[in-house]
């Protein structure tokens, strides 16, 4: 973008006219109109900084992050929360059956009582929690199976149960030695 200069000159009258202006050859010739305007380029570089782009790449990325964040389904956070949970419900309730000696299970509730699933054998010091955080969660146990079993031998079986809530689906399961892990791969 060109820096406009201008000078309202008259005809060059030798050279103490040229002092303070820029010594170059195509400036002579538009000196000689009166009212001429001068056009002086500023040498600069064109593009961005590094700082400028880091600035809107940032800016990209929080805006990604925040409609990414909005979009998500309500119903998949609740479930992938509670399937967290109780994975880590019942890797407590596992350690406490290996460190106790006691057979400890766990069975989702079908009555209607206050309790939603329960921890059945743990000693009455031991509280675990026996609700959902939110809306209850939909328990499928697969295999035909009536209860998880959480101890007190080291290895278990394999054991697998699906979550739901509304359609969204969530696996948690465990080979019988690792830890019950979440898996968004449910079956149907």
């Amino acid at each position: 973008m060109p820096l406009a200069c201008e000078y309202a000159v008259g005809p060059p009258r030798g050279d103490h006219a040229w002092r303070g202006l820029p010594h170059h050859a195509w400036f002579k010739p538009l000196l000689g109109r009166p009212g001429a305007r001068l056009e002086c380029f500023a040498p600069h570089d064109r593009g961005f900084t590094l700082i400028e782009l880091l600035v809107v790449v940032a800016l990209i990325a929080i805006a990604t992050a925040t409609v990414s964040l909005a979009l998500r389904d309500p119903a998949a956070a609740q479930l992938e929360r509670e399937a967290e949970r109780l994975a880590a419900l019942f890797e407590t309730a596992r350690a406490e059956s290996r460190a106790a000696g006691l057979d400890v299970q766990w069975a989702p509730v079908r009555d209607t009582t206050t309790d939603q699933f329960r921890f059945v054998g743990l000693p009455s010091r031991i509280k675990l929690p026996t609700r959902w955080l939110g809306e209850p969660v939909a328990v499928e146990l697969m295999a035909g199976a009536r209860a998880v079993r959480l101890g007190p031998e080291p290895l278990i079986g394999a054991q697998r149960l699906q979550l739901r809530l509304g359609d969204q689906r969530i696996l948690l399961a465990t080979d019988g030695l690792s830890p019950f892990e979440v898996s968004t791969a449910a079956e149907p």
